[in-house]
């Protein structure tokens, strides 16, 4: 669509923040034909009964709220389908909100950071790509990428280091979720019963704990503990076999 007019509505609280992206648009992108603005919900939605865009460029803070944005997002992907929206905003560390917007159906999200809004990103979404964004979201979602894959592999050392089994794994992730042997061996997944876990428990301590640190006794939260230290439980993926 490079070249070709399409039209744009902004939504945007802050006048200084919305004549500046105008000048953005009428500067840096001539093929954008802004045909209106609106600083709240209740401007907005009239522009849409009136002319439809091609895309909305949307702050998702509006009037001191961060969630009317998320909410104008999802309406426009239910009732307008082939709209694009593309979030503008100033919530630079609310992650959470970024998660909520893209769940919402928006198409990108350029953080008002950095380089701000380019003709890179806005051509980007009307060219069709998904989740388009600028330099300072994509080094968060590197980081947090680049962590989540460590930890894998970290988990994956550790499942062969101390060589763990699936009921291995099963067994101390139930312990983790305060689960006893009885109930554990209830599980349609454990065809165990408690004396087999009790036997899989105390090998399990001497595997994962040296001589002199079982000197104490090690207990099922002890052992629960260095099972998470050494990355064979993840804290965020503790859940549950289905009864």
């Amino acid at each position: 669509m490079e070249g070709k007019k399409f039209k744009v509505i902004i939504v945007e609280d802050v006048k200084l923040e919305l004549k500046g992206t105008e000048e953005i648009f009428r500067n840096e992108i001539p093929n954008v034909d802004v045909i209106g603005t609106a600083m709240t919900e209740a401007e907005f939605w009239p522009l849409m009964e009136k002319e439809l865009p091609d895309m909305v460029l949307l702050d998702l803070g509006l009037g001191g709220s961060t969630t009317i944005g998320v909410e104008i997002c999802r309406n426009i992907f239910k009732k307008y389908k082939g709209v694009k929206v593309l979030i503008f905003t100033g919530e630079t560390t609310n992650e959470k909100l970024w998660v909520d917007v893209l769940n919402a159906g928006a198409d990108g999200i350029v953080l008002k950071t950095g380089e701000l809004l380019t003709k890179t990103e806005v051509q980007a979404v009307m060219d069709g790509k998904h989740y388009v964004f600028n330099e300072p979201i994509l080094q968060k979602i590197l980081e947090r990428y680049t962590h989540s894959v460590e930890n894998d592999c970290k988990r994956q050392e550790a499942i062969i280091t101390y060589d763990i089994d699936e009921y291995d794994e099963r067994f101390l992730r139930h312990l983790a979720l305060g689960y006893t042997k009885e109930m554990i061996a209830n599980l349609k997944t454990m065809p165990l019963g408690v004396k087999s876990l009790e036997k899989r428990q105390n090998d399990l301590v001497n595997r994962l704990f040296n001589s002199d640190e079982r000197l104490d006794g090690v207990n099922a939260t002890r052992l629960v503990v260095r099972a998470l230290q050494l990355g064979i439980l993840d804290l965020n993926s503790l859940q549950p076999d289905e009864e």
